[in-house]
Formats: C-alpha cells, sequence, structure tokens
C-alpha cells in the first residue's frame, strides 16, 4: 500500500491491516495518509 500523498511505501501488519489512518476528503472518500505525512501536518491538503 502507498501513502496518497507522498507515495511511499506503508507497512502492513500481519493480518494485512496498514499502519497509518485513513482520512475522509470533502467529499467522503478515504485516503490512505502515512505516520510521516501526519506528522508533519500535510493531512489539511486531504481534506481540500
Amino acid at each position: 500500500m502507498k501513502c496518497d500523498l507522498c507515495g511511499s511505501r506503508i507497512e502492513t501488519t500481519f493480518l494485512n491491516k496498514p499502519v497509518g489512518t485513513y482520512v475522509k476528503n470533502e467529499k467522503g472518500k478515504k485516503k490512505l495518509v502515512c505516520s510521516h505525512c501526519q506528522r508533519s501536518g500535510r493531512i489539511k491538503e486531504v481534506k481540500q
């Protein structure tokens, strides 16, 4: 799986779940965001 913002590969757990967060944009679609983008505050780009 890849981050929808930066395109970097996101690690998965043994149950194939991503180690990251899903964020909804203004249209209601879920976007996968890595932990690095969460810390840098780039989540605001998804919501717009």
